[in-house]
């Protein structure tokens, strides 16, 4: 809508992964760097961590680009599967023939292991892919520390790389998946881009798109972009689409302070909250009403304390009988008095 207003030939800040728009930061080359070194190398597993939006799947394109020939990948984009999907779908992309009424992970392992073995007769390296790895479950990660057991005297015969937020490394960490951790020979978690790298990373879409040495944002606007977006690529890319059609919608030659911040309230609306963040409100809520529910609970409880402690009196004994009628009280005196007196008095 806006590209042809601003003299563009398509959208800059498209979220789709275009390696055209790729902008390589020098964290983001360090995090490539340790990708192909985990790949070419004779290591076991490679860790590459980072928020959401970072760009950790850009990397893993890249890298995927810069294989060299000999190398055979298989990417695995789901990871909440059993240890026997996973197995099935490694098979599948490096397409093994696999009897489809198989349901034992052996008889996968040894027609992996044939493959892996063959390959690696041929001079050819398999590496696997595991994106958004933080979804694995423990006992899936225990199945790929099993499959680098696959090797020669040498050799592994099957390199893997794990994509994952930052709560990967964090459950990595745990005693259960210790031999786990203990294989990873290559990590790096993936930073936000900085001030600098922001303002490039501007530049370049913009460049990319048609736009040419043009400044379609204001100093101010940047900062703002900045400071709202943390340096995250992702919502670098939304804020600016957003302010870019507000300029537009106003008329402007350029997004200004003000379209910026509208443009961010816009992004950051309810609307556009992650489910993550909804579920983590959700939490919140439910703990507070939990944490009102107790303390109302025991306030009632103390001021019901309270109010039996007043109610509980000792009333004397002769005020139980000054309260029977007269008559009763008289009739109680003259029965003590003819019971005082002697009993010849009586007579």
């Amino acid at each position: 809508m806006y590209t042809q207003y601003f003299g563009l030939k398509e959208k800059p800040f498209s979220i789709a992964p275009n390696p055209e728009y790729v902008y390589m930061s020098s964290h983001h080359q360090e995090a490539l760097a340790h990708l192909m070194y985990g790949i070419q190398e004779d290591g076991c597993l490679a860790l590459l961590t980072g928020e959401v939006g970072t760009g950790k799947t850009t990397i893993c394109r890249c890298m995927l680009e810069k294989t060299p020939e000999h190398i055979d990948m298989a990417v695995v984009f789901n990871p909440k599967i059993s240890s026997l999907d996973l197995l099935r779908t490694i098979c599948e992309e490096l397409k093994i023939d696999i009897p489809q009424d198989s349901g034992e992970n052996k008889i996968y392992i040894d027609n992996l292991n044939k493959y892996l073995l063959e390959a690696h007769a041929k001079g050819r390296t398999t590496v696997l892919i595991i994106d958004e790895a933080q979804g694995l479950t423990p006992t899936v990660l225990e199945q790929l520390r099993l499959l680098t057991n696959l090797e020669t005297n040498t050799h592994k015969l099957l390199k893997i790389i794990l994509l994952g937020q930052p709560e990967l490394s964090v459950m990595l960490q745990n005693d259960d998946l210790k031999q786990v951790n203990q294989r990873i020979t290559s990590r790096y978690h993936l930073s936000p881009l900085n001030y600098e790298d922001t303002i490039n990373y501007l530049l370049h879409r913009m460049h990319v798109a048609g736009g040419g040495q043009s400044r379609y944002f204001s100093d101010k606007a940047l900062k703002i972009l900045y400071k709202k977006s943390g340096g995250v690529p992702r919502l670098i890319n939304l804020i600016c689409d957003r302010a870019l059609l507000g300029a537009y919608a106003e008329s402007r030659s350029f997004v200004d302070h003000i379209t910026m911040k509208q443009a961010v309230k816009e992004v950051f609306s309810p609307a556009n909250v992650s489910q993550k963040e909804i579920k983590h409100t959700r939490k919140l809520v439910f703990l507070l009403l939990i944490t009102a529910l107790l303390t109302a609970t025991a306030v009632y409880y103390v001021q019901f304390r309270q109010r039996e402690t007043t109610r509980v009196t000792i009333t004397p004994l002769v005020e139980k009988e000054t309260s029977l009628p007269l008559q009763l009280i008289a009739k109680k005196q003259t029965t003590a008095e003819t019971d005082a007196k002697p009993q010849s008095e009586v007579q």
